[in-house]
């Protein structure tokens, strides 16, 4: 199967553009939420970013589903805050059709609130939420994957991307040196452009499909 964010990136990226993995990864967002505006997908998933985006879409493939056949589009939203302005669009008071989401532990009550705000009934719990179909990450996307997928297996999926010498040296620094190595792990996918989106991609592909972290396969299996 096609590693999906880097067929987008080669997709986005002309020849000669020169654009940073950052510049390419806010093109697919925005083209992500313009494709989800103007088709009529009757339901719409709410993730924060493109990590999110890609390791339910890489999961869903694996399942043998195709999202698009089934109306279903995955919006990330280029962060929790913007919540509201989707909920806008497809929300009650907008389009009105079946939603659901994902999203990081610390921004489970700004989802809360502003689901609530949209119209879509008091939510004084985490069962209520996951009732509406938003399902929370703890604390986010990749610690879900570290978690499900071990130490050892991530980092034979880093070596076989020849980035495995880098994570070693990342881990002799002073700072590293005293964090466990699941929080390594976390740091590493985060401190290069386009490694997150890219991992969440290569994680998901080789996770076993009888586990599969908790919030995902529930957004899954709601949708």
């Amino acid at each position: 199967m096609t590693d999906l964010w880097q067929r987008d990136r080669a997709c986005k990226l002309q020849p000669g553009e020169g654009l940073t993995d950052a510049a390419i990864a806010r093109r697919i967002q925005s083209d992500l939420q313009e494709q989800a505006i103007s088709n009529d997908a009757s339901t719409v998933v709410l993730v924060e970013g493109l990590s999110d985006y890609y390791a339910l879409e890489t999961l869903a493939i694996r399942c043998g589903r195709n999202l698009g056949n089934e109306g279903v589009a995955i919006v990330p939203m280029g962060g929790a805050s913007n919540i509201r302005r989707f909920l806008t669009l497809f929300g009650p008071a907008g389009r009105n059709v079946k939603l659901a989401g994902m999203c990081d532990e610390r921004e489970a009550d700004l989802f809360r609130r502003s689901l609530e705000q949209a119209g879509l009934g008091c939510i004084s719990n985490p069962d209520h939420l996951e009732r509406l179909g938003f399902f929370v990450c703890v604390h986010d996307l990749e610690d879900e994957l570290i978690r499900s997928l071990g130490v050892a297996r991530i980092e034979e999926v880093i070596e076989s991307e020849g980035e495995l010498a880098s994570f070693r040296q990342m881990q002799k620094s002073a700072f590293h040196r005293v964090r466990t190595h699941e929080q390594q792990l976390h740091r590493f996918f985060g401190t290069r452009s386009g490694r997150k989106y890219r991992y969440a991609c290569l994680l998901a592909r080789v996770l076993d499909l009888t586990a599969i972290p908790t919030p995902l396969e529930r957004v899954l299996a709601y949708i």
